[in-house]
């Protein structure tokens, strides 16, 4: 049989069932894989100069062995294996910790290279590795992301075989246009140039072709599931304009100009008989749930249901009490259903749902198991959008005939982010802030000035004021968490006395508890929240005018933000105050931008500049693609020219049976096939 790309790891020689399943554990399954596993750095392994060589430079050398090698032990498993190397007439000392073995490899009279760094002063060299002197293609060492039980050698011997193997098959997927307009290299050597490289300037011409093959066929999938999204008939909502001009008019407060604009945007897309799948971002406070508000009422005028998913019982309760208000004049019923419903509740309330007495349900992710049968869903809102996973928004679209989908996020995620993480969907943004929200006054303090901020919360909860006190979360032990806090809240109930009553609100509480936690602060009889866990997205008491975050250089930015915008919700002037002793120059950089800035975008875009785009979401919750090459922040001028280019492509009628086309085409209906869907 031919060979193909896709012939499994297991095929090639010294891949047996172990490893091929140590393979599979980093994401490698086919030749295909193994090829675009690409290394992450690589080693300079050009022989050079000694009077070239900078004080701590890694350099390889290149010599005679001039001595026997001498293994000297210390220690447990420790050990030093000495030797000496002539280069012209002068003799330097090479020394290799750990590495015993390499004894054998070390002949006296004999040619060796030697990969190491090197020490100025002493005039010698702590070595790495032995590089064969022979092999010419070692001009750079590649250096690939490896594990416990696939080591670094394994793997460059593995793609070599591979690239040796299959080079012949390896076929170009950017069409040849596009090659030559951006002058990419040929699959076949961005591949080779990628792995064994002959010079730097070889390296960054592959690095800069395998970015842009990655991008674009990133944003081919994105264009193919928008367009299928647009070609799948949605559900054509014709709306009663009359009732719903009557409906904005009752709300106690003008729109904004971002709010009309977005609900207009929102209303073509239900009248539209496409699938509507829209993100709408607004900063914290922006008045994304009103919006929410007029467009299910919108559906619900047509005859529609509306439900609205929100990641935590808290906000699902908030919600449904909110939207209870908001909609106590009109015809809407609103109900409730989360995990806590007690069961003669839920069934009475899901045959009111199937037979459309209930037009507007709200919920936790209890709103898509089996079981809950809407009668005539037109309209899907999911909350804090990041929070859910790619399965939970397709169970939610299959529950209806293809409800119009409408997901809302207050993790602002900068221009360059939305095109990459949510590039199927349309975006909507609100920019600006009600009337009447009062600014939040930030400033951050040293650790030794807490006290002085502490006597400044006791002025404010005398005037009436509550307050949040955060303490992170420490990843390595749950329990130290809950030390902390406990710590945290016995120090604050002694500083404050009798007669302010201090919270605790940490992740080992029962659900019951923490809500008891937080019905107290809600309702006053609490002044001072201590909480381990982030207060929840869109948590709204009122009366909370003060933020205080303790070691708020462990947060992110986009996380200070979401928590400062816990306060400032009432009339009240309101105070954030991040206590912090940041050990670097990003740390402090971080604190003062959050003291200069309360606009969300602008902190979103600054934190993807400080930390790299995987950090500010965390990857795995908010939906982000994994690039192997490509950087969305620092590429990100290609990564827009691949979206164009993927716009441009699929404009064109019958794109696939162009002969240009037809290798992308080909790569990605496998590629579809193979995930089922993207959404």
């Amino acid at each position: 049989m031919a060979q193909q790309l896709s012939d499994a790891v297991g095929s090639l020689s010294g891949v047996g069932p172990a490893r091929q399943k140590a393979l599979a554990e980093l994401g490698i399954n086919t030749v295909a894989d193994l090829l675009t596993y690409y290394p992450f750095r690589y080693d300079d392994l050009q022989v050079k100069d000694v009077n070239e060589i900078a004080d701590q430079e890694k350099v390889t050398l290149k010599g005679t062995v001039a001595s026997e090698p001498v293994l000297a032990r210390f220690g447990r498993k420790k050990n030093r294996l000495n030797f000496r190397l002539l280069i012209d007439h002068d003799v330097y000392m090479v020394t290799f910790f750990n590495q015993p073995y390499l004894m054998k490899q070390i002949t006296t009279g004999q040619p060796i290279a030697v990969y190491g760094k090197w020490d100025a002063k002493r005039s010698s060299l702590t070595g790495m590795k032995i590089i064969n002197p022979n092999n010419a293609d070692e001009a750079f060492g590649s250096i690939y992301p490896a594990s416990k039980s696939v080591r670094q050698t394994t793997l460059q011997k593995l793609i070599k075989q591979a690239y040796d193997g299959y080079a012949d098959v390896i076929t170009d997927i950017v069409p040849e246009p596009l090659r030559v307009k951006y002058r990419l290299l040929s699959r076949r050597q961005m591949i080779h140039d990628m792995h064994f490289p002959a010079s730097q300037d070889a390296s960054s011409a592959a690095r800069r072709s395998a970015t842009y093959e990655e991008f674009l066929l990133f944003q081919m999938k994105m264009q193919e599931l928008k367009q299928s999204d647009a070609t799948t008939n949605g559900i054509a909502i014709h709306y009663d304009n009359d009732r719903l001009k009557a409906f904005i008019k009752t709300l106690p407060f003008e729109l904004t100009h971002a709010q009309k604009r977005v609900v207009n945007e929102i209303c073509l897309d239900l009248k539209s008989p496409q699938h509507m799948n829209r993100l709408l971002q607004g900063d914290v406070g922006s008045g994304k749930t009103i919006v929410a508000a007029i467009v299910m009422y919108a559906a619900i005028t047509a005859g529609y249901q509306a439900a609205l998913m929100a990641p935590t019982e808290i906000l699902a309760e908030q919600h449904a009490n909110n939207l209870a208000k908001v909609f106590a004049d009109t015809d809407v019923n609103v109900a409730l259903l989360t995990g806590s419903t007690k069961p003669a509740a839920r069934k009475t309330l899901l045959a009111a749902l199937a037979a459309g007495e209930i037009n507007l349900l709200i919920g936790t992710h209890a709103l898509i198991q089996d079981g809950v049968d809407y009668a005539n869903l037109g309209l899907v809102i999911t909350d804090e959008q990041h929070r859910f996973g790619v399965n939970q928004r397709a169970a939610f679209r299959q529950k209806g005939g293809q409800p119009d989908a409408l997901a809302m996020t207050a993790t602002p995620i900068p221009r360059t982010l939305a095109i990459t993480a949510y590039g199927e969907m349309d975006v909507s943004e609100i920019d600006e802030l009600p009337a009447g929200r009062q600014p939040i006054q930030t400033t951050w303090v040293r650790s030794n000035q807490a006290n002085s901020a502490l006597s400044f919360v006791r002025q404010q909860i005398n005037t009436g004021s509550q307050a949040y006190v955060v303490t992170p979360l420490i990843e390595e032990s749950e329990t130290l968490d809950v030390k902390n806090a406990e710590a945290l809240s016995a120090n604050l109930q002694d500083y404050f006395g009798p007669t302010i009553k201090v919270g605790l609100l940490h992740g080992r509480l029962k659900p019951e508890e923490k809500d008891a936690v937080m019905a107290a602060f809600k309702a006053g009889d609490i002044q001072v929240l201590v909480s381990t866990t982030v207060i929840e997205v869109g948590v709204d008491v009122k009366n909370a005018t003060i933020m205080m975050i303790y070691d708020a250089d462990r947060f992110g930015l986009a996380q200070l933000h979401q928590l400062r915008g816990r306060v400032g919700r009432g009339s009240k002037a309101s105070y954030c105050i991040l206590v912090a002793d940041p050990k670097n120059q990003q740390g402090i950089e971080r604190m003062q931008i959050m003291t200069q800035t309360t606009n969300g975008f602008v902190l979103a875009q600054k934190d993807l500049e400080l930390r790299g785009a995987g950090d500010v979401l965390g990857v795995k919750q908010s939906g982000m693609p994994v690039f192997k090459v490509g950087d969305p922040v620092a590429d990100l001028n290609v990564l827009q020219v691949a979206q164009q280019d993927a716009h441009a492509i699929v404009q064109q009628p019958d794109w696939q049976d162009q002969p240009a086309y037809q290798a992308l085409a080909q790569y990605l209906k496998v590629k579809l096939a193979a995930v089922g869907t993207l959404d």
